[in-house]
C-alpha cells in the first residue's frame, strides 16, 4: 500500500520500475541533446533564471572581499605616499645643502683668488654674528687676539672693503661695517681721481658722499676706491659705485649716493688684512751691465791693427 511518505527510492517493485523509467528517459534526453542540441534553449533559459540566484548568494562574499581589498589597498597607498613624501623631503634637503655648499665653495674660491692676485698678507675668518640695526652695523668674526688680530685691521671680502676691526676679544673680534652711521672712509674716484669721504648711511646698501663740490668730476657709474689717506685702509681697494647725484638746497654742493662693492648682507667668509708695506722713494735702478753688450758677448775680440812701417 502506497502512502504519501513513499519516496522515489522506496523498496518495492513499483518504485524500482519508476526509477528505471526515469533513468531511461534521462539517458534518451541526454543522447538526443548530445546529437541535436534540442535542449539548448531550455538550458539557456534555465541558466538565465538561476544566475541571479548564484550572484545573490555570492554577493556577501564579494562585498567582504572588495571591502578587504579596498582597505588593504588604501593602507598600502597611504604608506607608499608617506614614504614618497619623506623621500622627497630628504632629497630636497640634500639638494638645498648641495646648493649651499656650492655657493660657499664659490665664495671661498673668490676669496682665495683675491688673495693670490693681490699678493696680500691676510687671515681667513668666518662671520659668527651679525648686527644690522639702523644705528649699528657690526659683525663678529671667528678670530681674536689669540690669532694675532688687532684693532684697526681692514676687513674685506672678494668684492671690496667691508669695514674695520673695532674690538678684539681672545677668540673673536668685532668689525664695524662701512655702512655704519659712525663710519667714514677716504675714497678716490677711479675715473677722475677726485678724492672725497664716504660715510655710512645706516642702510646696508647705501653710502653717502655729502658736500661734494659742484665742479667735482663725479658721475653716476664711477667706481670709488680707497685712497690710502689716513693710513687705515690700503689704497686701491673697491669701496662702491656711484648710483645717484643730487644738489643741495644752497646749490653750492652736491650729494652723491654709492652702492657698496662688498656683499655686506651676504658674505659669510672674510679676509682680515695685515699692514701692507708701502714703497718709499723711487724704484730701484736696474743693475749696471759690466762688459760688452749682450749682442757682442759671443763675438771673438779683434786684435789691434799693427802700425804701418815708416819709410
Amino acid at each position: 500500500m502506497r502512502t504519501d511518505n513513499t519516496t522515489l527510492f522506496a523498496e518495492g517493485t513499483v518504485s524500482t520500475l519508476r526509477l528505471i523509467v526515469y533513468l531511461a528517459l534521462a539517458v534518451v534526453l541526454m543522447v538526443l541533446d548530445h546529437r541535436g542540441n534540442y535542449l539548448e534553449i531550455l538550458r539557456r533559459t534555465g541558466s538565465a533564471v538561476v544566475e541571479p540566484v548564484y550572484r545573490l548568494a555570492a554577493l556577501p562574499a564579494d562585498v567582504a572581499r572588495a571591502t578587504r581589498t579596498a582597505v588593504v589597498t588604501q593602507d598600502q597607498l597611504a604608506g607608499e605616499n608617506r614614504q614618497l613624501r619623506e623621500a622627497l623631503l630628504l632629497a630636497q634637503a640634500r639638494l638645498n645643502r648641495l646648493d649651499t655648499v656650492v655657493a660657499q665653495n664659490e665664495r671661498l674660491k673668490a676669496l682665495l683668488d683675491a688673495q693670490k692676485n693681490l699678493g696680500l698678507s691676510v687671515q681667513f675668518a668666518r662671520l659668527v654674528d651679525v648686527d644690522l640695526d639702523p644705528f649699528r652695523h657690526r659683525v663678529v668674526v671667528s678670530l681674536g687676539s689669540n690669532q694675532g688680530i688687532e684693532v684697526g685691521q681692514p676687513v674685506i671680502d672678494a668684492h671690496g672693503i667691508m669695514g674695520q676691526v673695532v674690538e678684539v676679544l681672545p677668540s673673536t673680534a668685532v668689525a664695524m661695517l662701512i655702512t655704519d652711521p659712525t663710519h667714514a672712509i677716504p675714497v678716490v674716484d677711479e675715473r677722475s681721481g677726485v678724492r672725497t669721504i664716504a660715510y655710512g648711511s645706516g642702510a646696508i646698501d647705501r653710502l653717502e658722499l655729502p658736500n661734494v663740490p659742484i665742479s667735482a668730476d663725479i658721475k653716476v657709474g664711477d667706481r670709488l676706491l680707497t685712497s690710502g689717506l689716513g693710513g687705515r685702509f690700503p689704497a686701491g681697494f673697491p669701496v662702491g659705485t656711484v648710483h645717484s647725484i643730487s644738489n643741495d638746497p644752497s646749490g653750492m654742493f652736491a650729494a652723491a649716493m654709492a652702492r657698496p662693492a662688498a656683499a655686506l648682507d651676504r658674505s659669510g667668509e672674510v679676509l682680515l688684512l695685515h699692514d701692507q708695506p708701502q714703497p718709499y722713494g723711487p724704484p730701484p735702478a736696474p743693475p749696471e751691465e759690466i762688459g760688452p753688450p749682450a749682442g757682442m758677448a759671443g763675438a771673438d775680440p779683434q786684435p789691434p791693427a799693427a802700425p804701418e812701417a815708416q819709410p
